[in-house]
């Protein structure tokens, strides 16, 4: 996700936000100084080393920026970098925008302090909108602050997965490449794509042997678990849709939502154990299932497809794609909407 200062509207969240950037920014130090540390201990100094090959390797390979981002560490004693809020209303899967410059009008709100997400959220809640709140574990500022030494490698991200340290960093390094102000589904679903292919790009590349290989064999389980599961929630989607379109009352039309979520919940149900043997990995987000949730889902995959497109049109060359995605995030709006409707149902 990218992060950007709130517009002056908003001049006490903007403070906050600045003060809560620079937090970050204070805290981290050059990856060599936690190497020379001594109190480094191991396994961290292990996952630091891993991730400066995962670095280079995504500007070599990966035609990513090579530039002064994910080369600090902070620890910040916390599972979230920030917090962020989504909204969107009863009968509609459109996101509730908040503004920036550069960054454009968003779908999300994001706070540094977890108590003033949830209080926000709560107040949204009580002005019927339907609210998610969630962790974030990284975040972009666009290529903004390289001056100041670029966005850092967190322990929110890198002491999980290798595979997932690797997968947040090709995303957040994509908003860098190609960002079209305004248009978070065009953005967030490019950075997805860029993650996707990156992840398989390295998992065939020499550099990847560092990583055990249960941890590939489980990522590959998890992405194919996901593609399932995205064609479930996109009927889902296209149900609720139709129900939102329809000139039925409101009463009527909750009722009908409260059903179609029931039947939902009991296909997930069926898929996860008579597919996956009963895993749960979906399940929290399944029981928290809302419009904004559902909405915020899709600006992240609904053109991934698309994007992959482009990538095989591209020759699979990563450099032509970024130019590609740049040129495209450079269109106005319609235009840009409708090549990736074209490249979405090329075969």
């Amino acid at each position: 996700m990218a992060l950007l200062a709130p517009c002056a509207a908003d001049p006490l969240h903007w403070a906050r936000a600045a003060i809560g950037h620079l937090g970050v920014m204070q805290a981290s130090r050059p990856i060599e100084d936690w190497l020379a540390d001594p109190a480094t201990p191991e396994p961290l100094r292990e996952r630091l080393r891993l991730a400066q090959a995962v670095r280079s390797f995504a500007s070599r390979e990966l035609a990513l920026p090579d530039n002064a981002s994910y080369r600090r560490y902070a620890d910040l004693g916390r599972s979230a970098v920030l917090w962020n809020v989504v909204a969107a209303p009863e009968w509609s899967l459109e996101l509730k925008t908040w503004c920036y410059p550069v960054a454009g009008c968003v779908g999300y709100r994001g706070h540094f302090v977890e108590e003033r997400a949830r209080q926000e959220g709560q107040a949204l809640r009580e002005q019927g909108w339907e609210v998610q709140v969630y962790g974030v574990t990284a975040y972009s500022t666009l290529g903004w602050t390289n001056w100041l030494g670029g966005d850092p490698l967190l322990n929110t991200f890198a002491r999980g997965s290798p595979i997932e340290l690797a997968r947040l960093m090709f995303h957040e390094l994509a908003h860098q490449v190609a960002y079209a102000a305004g248009d978070m589904a065009f953005s967030e679903s490019y950075a997805t794509a860029v993650e996707q292919l990156g992840l398989e790009h390295w998992a065939a590349h020499p550099s990847s042997q560092a990583v055990d290989p249960s941890h590939w064999s489980a990522w590959r389980r998890v992405q194919a678990q996901r593609r399932e599961f995205q064609a479930l929630l996109r009927a889902h989607k296209a149900e609720l849709a139709a129900l939102y379109g329809s000139p039925m009352g409101d009463e009527a039309r909750r009722e009908r939502k409260r059903s179609l979520r029931q039947q939902f919940k009991q296909r997930y149900e069926q898929w996860r154990d008579q597919r996956w043997d009963g895993e749960r990995r979906f399940d929290a987000w399944v029981e928290d299932l809302n419009n904004a949730s559902l909405a915020l889902q899709s600006s992240y995959e609904d053109w991934v497809p698309a994007f992959r497109t482009l990538f095989e049109r591209q020759g699979r060359d990563f450099a032509r794609f970024h130019a590609a995605v740049k040129a495209l995030s450079a269109a106005e709006p319609a235009a840009r909407r409708q090549a990736l409707i074209d490249l979405g149902r090329s075969p």
